[in-house]
């Protein structure tokens, strides 16, 4: 399941562009892998994030993982709902199960990113 009107990094977080704020959240592959998700430490509202840095850390039966911002610019909102049921990043990963929007700041960012069909070809490589 990868929706077409979304963009994907390497490290298999998802991007919804919507104006000049980007809804960030982990893929389908990223929730599979991880197994079931008990804990997520959300990003602080009003913080500036700068590309590839660690925004927040989800944690699961298996294992803890760095969830790393595909843009620059400043947290806009959380996804508060998920602090009491972190589960929903499992059951929805691309709707409910969003963890934060940011006011991009460097919209040229976007440029690298992978569209749909490039990230499932992604997938079939690794």
């Amino acid at each position: 399941m990868i929706p077409e009107n979304l963009k994907y990094t390497k490290e298999h977080e998802w991007i919804k562009v919507d104006g000049d704020e980007a809804v960030i959240g982990i893929t389908d592959h990223a929730q599979a892998e991880l197994g079931d998700i008990t804990f997520i430490e959300l990003p602080q509202e009003g913080n500036d994030i700068v590309k590839s840095a660690s925004i927040a850390t989800v944690e699961s039966v298996k294992a803890a993982s760095d969830v790393y911002s595909p843009l620059s610019g400043k947290i806009a909102g959380v996804n508060a709902a998920l602090e009491a049921e972190p589960e929903k990043m499992n059951q929805s990963p691309y709707a409910d199960g969003w963890i934060c929007r940011i006011s991009m700041t460097d919209v040229g960012e976007l440029e690298g990113l992978m569209d749909a069909s490039a990230y499932e070809e992604f997938l079939k490589e690794s």
